[in-house]
């Protein structure tokens, strides 16, 4: 019997037309409620931008910069409108009855009023901006209507490691600049590991001249085919940490610093060797393992992975910590200073006679005691400065800090947890859920080199930080949700910006709108597209979405009439059915793709997405089958 496969063909819209028909007005994340109204305020030259308060004069010029972008000119800032003046105000009044972070927008065809105050009113002109149309017909529109919007989460975070890599200065500002775009409120900057120590610390020069710098890094996956044999080094002076702590508070961003400890320290330790159990002991370097330069001594790894090599919780080693502490926390006024605490190997601990001794003299149980000690140890130091410790979900092992904030990696069973133990969570979990952006956003052999795993931009959007198996009282302990970029395989900026969007604006969704607006169809089909065409045509580079309407691997029948959309407005679905790469010269989709497979054979339609800047999705493989064997080469 034949078989009528169609996939539905949603129409092609512009993006002007996206944001307007769109229930969310085009906003990302979206807002807590949008109340559409008849009418349009029309934006050109004639219109006032009126801000009285000079707190909010910032405000003010950064809506200027983005409305100057659509009509050409600057807005005339005024203290008051004249009778016939239609305006946009930024004002502060009544925000103090907005819930924190909180903001209104109300639009009607003679004036806009912006509503909040500080990281409110910031948040407000985001949204503004990305209310911004193209213009139409020398027009620039904008649809009545009032938006009401404040956060889900207090804690809306995004990691980046420049440990593995390094990235210079202005793109560490890019990337703030981008979390601030989205409302995301917290910069986790993951700043020493084994492959190299990135922050001056003035008191201890090697950590720099030596543990910013290694001989070689791996040339693919682990364990690598070979090694560079560059050395590759870089970390940040304080004077640029205090510039980017200073950018990231003009945008509302708290910065977290991260130095690692215990685990994850060959960095410091090739530097200053007394900080290991053994430091007359070679870094194990495996006879089989691609390198670089000398085997001799303590090395700063070229590896990735987890190393045996771990700080001695010797009284020297916490001298050390707490100086590179203090130094840190005099540069960062960040409430929360992350000291790690993840995968911190035993093995050397459990060989080494001083850390028998020392569980034996405080009466530990184990290992996983003596590191509850290190990190207990840590926590008072920090929390004497005025300060709060955040660590990975392994610092439960063995009990867990008096006034620790865990980081619940490993799955979601951590912070449920430290919930369970009144401490206060952010939800970061990796694997199946999506957000460890270092993971591949397809399973196209098209992706670049990474860490592995699969977490589309789709999975986080689907993500609910909130654990339903806690009482109300334990949920609020659950501050927060964060999403991590290691970088072992990203060495570029333009990497790390293919790795984290469209995901960051996944992230800033399910960090940011009530469950009740989250609509992953509205999302992909209506919002997704007007941010893509904006990145499409600036420098920034993004991950391309595949054709929407793809959605299964083997699709099953006869006669198959294929119906796409295209994820980006504008682009072109190029596409083969005879098994080569398509291409500008392959077939282009224009309405539909009607294929007949014979019985017992199969069809391999090959599809890619090249947008108007030239971009391009992976190659996707879709299997039309009427009846093959999937394990033979049927045409």
């Amino acid at each position: 019997m034949k078989k009528l496969l169609s996939i539905t063909l949603l129409s092609f819209m512009s993006v002007g037309l996206l944001a307007q028909t769109d229930a969310n007005m085009g906003i990302i994340p979206a807002p807590v409620s949008v109340t559409k109204k008849s009418g349009n305020f029309k934006l050109d030259k004639t219109v006032v931008l009126i801000s009285s308060d000079p707190a909010n004069s910032g405000m003010a010029d950064l809506l200027n910069a983005a409305i100057v972008t659509k009509i050409g000119a600057a807005l005339r800032t005024v203290k008051t409108a004249g009778p016939t003046d239609r305006a946009i105000v930024l004002t502060t009044a009544g925000a103090d009855k907005l819930p924190a972070e909180g903001y209104t927008i109300d639009i009607t065809d003679k004036k806009i009023t912006i509503t909040g105050k500080e990281a409110g009113l910031f948040y407000a002109v985001q949204s503004a901006v990305q209310l911004l149309p193209e213009q139409k017909s020398g027009q620039v529109l904008i649809p009545a209507a009032s938006i009401n919007d404040y956060p889900r989460f207090k804690y809306r975070g995004l990691h980046l490691d420049v440990s593995r890599h390094h990235f210079p200065l202005a793109f560490i500002k890019k990337y703030i600049d981008l979390m601030a775009q989205y409302k995301l409120n917290n910069f986790h900057w993951h700043l020493t590991d084994d492959q190299g120590w990135r922050i001056e610390i003035k008191k201890y020069p090697k950590l720099t001249t030596i543990g910013a710098s290694r001989n070689g890094t791996i040339i693919g996956h682990h364990p690598g085919v070979g090694t560079d044999n560059e050395v590759y080094k870089g970390y940040y002076t304080q004077d640029e940490v205090k510039q980017v702590v200073a950018y990231a508070a003009t945008k509302f961003i708290n910065v977290i610093p991260e130095i690692e400890m215990p685990g994850h320290a060959s960095a410091a330790i090739a530097a200053y060797p007394e900080l290991s159990c053994f430091p007359d002991r070679d870094t194990f370097v495996d006879a089989k393992t691609p390198w670089s330069g000398s085997r001799k001594g303590k090395q700063v790894q070229q590896q990735f992975g987890v190393f045996d090599d771990v700080f001695v919780p010797s009284d020297a080693t916490f001298q050390f910590l707490e100086n590179v502490l203090d130094e840190v926390i005099a540069l960062f006024p960040s409430k929360y200073i992350h000291i790690g605490g993840d995968e911190s190997p035993k093995d050397y601990w459990k060989e080494s006679e001083f850390c028998q001794q020392l569980i034996k003299k405080l009466g530990l149980k184990d290992e996983h005691e003596l590191q509850s000690y290190f990190i207990q140890r840590i926590e008072k130091h920090v929390n004497a400065k005025g300060r709060s410790i955040i660590g990975w979900d392994e610092i439960l092992e063995g009990g867990l800090a008096p006034n620790a904030t865990v980081m619940s990696w490993r799955g979601t069973e951590g912070g449920i947890a430290a919930a369970k133990q009144n401490h206060d969570v952010i939800m970061t979990p990796g694997g199946k859920i999506g957000l460890y952006l270092d993971h591949a956003q397809s399973a196209s052999a098209d992706e670049p080199t990474n860490i592995g795993g699969l977490a589309p931009y789709w999975i986080a959007y689907a993500y609910d930080p909130m654990p339903k198996d806690l009482t109300a009282d334990q949920q609020k302990h659950v501050i927060g949700v964060q999403a991590n970029l290691w970088t072992e395989y990203i060495a570029t900026p333009a990497k790390v910006e293919y790795h984290i969007l469209p995901r960051l604006f996944a992230l800033s969704e399910i960090a940011w709108s009530p469950l009740a607006s989250k609509d992953l169809k509205n999302f992909t089909e209506e919002r997704l597209p007007v941010h893509l065409a904006k990145l499409d045509k600036s420098s920034t580079n993004y991950w391309v979405p595949t054709p929407i309407g793809l959605t299964e691997k083997v699709l099953k029948g006869q006669d198959f009439n294929i119906q796409l959309k295209s994820p980006v407005p504008g682009a072109k679905i190029f596409y083969t059915l005879d098994l080569t790469r398509p291409s500008e010269v392959a077939s282009v989709y224009e309405n539909g793709i009607k294929v007949t497979v014979p019985e017992g054979q199969k069809r391999i339609l090959k599809t890619i997405v090249i947008t108007p800047g030239g971009r391009r999705s992976v190659v996707t493989d879709t299997i039309l089958n009427n009846g093959a064997n999937l394990d033979t080469k049927t045409k």
